[in-house]
Protein backbone atom coordinates (compact mmCIF):
# COMPACT_ATOMS: atom_id res chain seq x y z
CA UNK A 1 0.00 0.00 0.00
CA UNK A 2 1.03 3.68 -0.54
CA UNK A 3 1.32 6.00 2.23
CA UNK A 4 0.01 9.21 1.12
CA UNK A 5 1.38 12.42 3.29
CA UNK A 6 -0.63 15.16 3.53
CA UNK A 7 -0.17 18.84 4.35
CA UNK A 8 -2.47 21.12 6.63
CA UNK A 9 -3.82 22.58 3.54
CA UNK A 10 -4.48 19.10 1.75
CA UNK A 11 -6.17 18.05 5.01
CA UNK A 12 -8.72 20.84 5.10
CA UNK A 13 -9.34 20.78 1.82
CA UNK A 14 -9.89 16.96 1.89
CA UNK A 15 -12.24 16.65 4.82
CA UNK A 16 -14.48 19.74 3.15
CA UNK A 17 -14.55 17.74 0.08
CA UNK A 18 -15.66 15.12 1.72
CA UNK A 19 -18.47 16.60 3.44
CA UNK A 20 -19.73 19.01 0.98
CA UNK A 21 -18.34 17.60 -2.59
CA UNK A 22 -17.44 13.83 -2.21
CA UNK A 23 -17.41 13.73 -6.23
CA UNK A 24 -14.20 15.64 -5.85
CA UNK A 25 -12.90 13.45 -2.50
CA UNK A 26 -10.58 11.15 -4.60
CA UNK A 27 -9.53 13.48 -6.46
CA UNK A 28 -5.52 14.05 -5.04
CA UNK A 29 -3.56 15.90 -7.57
CA UNK A 30 -6.97 17.80 -6.98
CA UNK A 31 -6.60 18.85 -3.58
CA UNK A 32 -2.39 18.89 -3.75
CA UNK A 33 -2.57 21.19 -6.52
CA UNK A 34 -5.22 23.29 -4.52
CA UNK A 35 -3.23 23.07 -1.68
CA UNK A 36 -0.10 23.98 -3.10
CA UNK A 37 -1.53 27.32 -4.35
CA UNK A 38 -3.36 28.46 -1.07
CA UNK A 39 0.26 27.41 0.77
CA UNK A 40 1.97 30.04 -1.88
CA UNK A 41 -0.80 32.44 -1.53
CA UNK A 42 0.03 32.32 2.52
CA UNK A 43 3.56 32.39 1.72
CA UNK A 44 3.03 35.52 -0.87
CA UNK A 45 1.16 37.72 1.32
CA UNK A 46 3.03 36.83 4.45
CA UNK A 47 6.40 38.54 2.67
CA UNK A 48 4.70 41.24 1.91
CA UNK A 49 4.00 42.23 5.70
CA UNK A 50 0.31 41.17 5.79
CA UNK A 51 -0.96 39.94 9.26
CA UNK A 52 -1.30 36.73 9.92
CA UNK A 53 -4.87 36.84 10.26
CA UNK A 54 -4.74 38.06 7.01
CA UNK A 55 -3.14 35.72 5.54
CA UNK A 56 -4.88 32.72 6.80
CA UNK A 57 -8.07 34.51 5.08
CA UNK A 58 -6.15 34.84 1.82
CA UNK A 59 -4.81 31.12 2.11
CA UNK A 60 -8.57 29.85 2.63
CA UNK A 61 -9.72 31.81 -0.19
CA UNK A 62 -7.78 30.32 -2.21
CA UNK A 63 -8.07 26.92 -0.92
CA UNK A 64 -12.04 26.77 -1.32
CA UNK A 65 -12.62 29.39 -4.68
CA UNK A 66 -15.48 28.01 -6.67
CA UNK A 67 -16.52 25.48 -3.54
CA UNK A 68 -18.98 27.65 -1.14
CA UNK A 69 -21.34 26.24 -3.24
CA UNK A 70 -22.31 22.36 -2.97
CA UNK A 71 -24.76 20.27 -5.10
CA UNK A 72 -23.90 17.35 -2.62
CA UNK A 73 -25.14 20.18 -0.09
CA UNK A 74 -28.16 21.35 -1.86
CA UNK A 75 -29.46 17.87 -2.22
CA UNK A 76 -28.95 16.80 1.49
CA UNK A 77 -30.72 19.87 2.44
CA UNK A 78 -33.75 18.91 0.05
CA UNK A 79 -33.86 15.16 1.90
CA UNK A 80 -33.19 16.22 5.18
CA UNK A 81 -35.88 19.27 5.15
CA UNK A 82 -38.46 17.88 3.13
CA UNK A 83 -38.15 13.89 3.01
CA UNK A 84 -36.95 13.02 6.32
CA UNK A 85 -40.01 10.60 6.95
CA UNK A 86 -38.30 8.65 3.67
CA UNK A 87 -35.16 9.04 3.53
CA UNK A 88 -33.78 8.47 7.40
CA UNK A 89 -30.67 10.47 8.50
CA UNK A 90 -27.93 8.00 8.27
CA UNK A 91 -28.72 7.54 4.59
CA UNK A 92 -29.37 10.76 3.07
CA UNK A 93 -25.40 11.13 2.12
CA UNK A 94 -25.47 8.22 0.12
CA UNK A 95 -29.02 8.76 -1.24
CA UNK A 96 -27.60 12.29 -2.63
CA UNK A 97 -24.88 10.88 -3.92
CA UNK A 98 -26.84 8.61 -6.18
CA UNK A 99 -29.40 11.39 -6.98
CA UNK A 100 -26.43 13.51 -8.32
CA UNK A 101 -26.11 12.40 -11.33
CA UNK A 102 -29.69 12.68 -12.06
CA UNK A 103 -30.01 16.26 -11.54
CA UNK A 104 -27.40 17.57 -13.63
CA UNK A 105 -29.59 18.83 -16.33
CA UNK A 106 -31.23 20.75 -13.18
CA UNK A 107 -28.21 22.44 -12.00
CA UNK A 108 -27.26 23.03 -15.37
CA UNK A 109 -30.16 25.52 -15.66
CA UNK A 110 -28.44 28.18 -13.08
CA UNK A 111 -25.76 30.15 -12.90
CA UNK A 112 -23.89 28.28 -10.40
CA UNK A 113 -21.19 30.25 -7.94
CA UNK A 114 -19.71 30.50 -4.91
CA UNK A 115 -22.33 33.11 -4.29
CA UNK A 116 -25.49 30.96 -5.88
CA UNK A 117 -27.33 29.97 -2.27
CA UNK A 118 -27.66 33.32 -1.52
CA UNK A 119 -29.10 34.63 -5.14
CA UNK A 120 -32.92 33.67 -5.56
CA UNK A 121 -32.33 31.56 -8.10
CA UNK A 122 -31.39 29.14 -5.69
CA UNK A 123 -35.46 28.51 -4.15
CA UNK A 124 -36.23 27.72 -7.82
CA UNK A 125 -33.37 25.70 -7.74
CA UNK A 126 -34.45 24.15 -4.72
CA UNK A 127 -38.22 23.60 -5.52
CA UNK A 128 -37.24 21.79 -9.24
CA UNK A 129 -34.96 19.19 -7.00
CA UNK A 130 -37.64 18.98 -4.14
CA UNK A 131 -40.49 18.17 -7.42
CA UNK A 132 -37.68 15.63 -9.00
CA UNK A 133 -37.10 14.08 -5.66
CA UNK A 134 -41.01 13.72 -5.39
CA UNK A 135 -41.68 12.14 -8.77
CA UNK A 136 -39.07 9.86 -8.45
CA UNK A 137 -40.77 8.43 -5.04
CA UNK A 138 -44.19 8.11 -7.12
CA UNK A 139 -42.96 6.58 -9.82
CA UNK A 140 -40.28 4.52 -7.93
CA UNK A 141 -41.80 3.96 -4.78
CA UNK A 142 -37.98 4.78 -3.62
CA UNK A 143 -34.74 6.71 -3.65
Amino acid sequence: MTVIHFSYYELSLLSFLRESHPELADDIPFVKERAETASQAYAEAFDNGISIAECIGIANKTLYAGLHFSRHDTISSVLWNEFSAEVPLEAVRETAIRLRPLLESIFAKYPISDEFAYMPEYNSLYTEITGFVQLKLEEDGKL
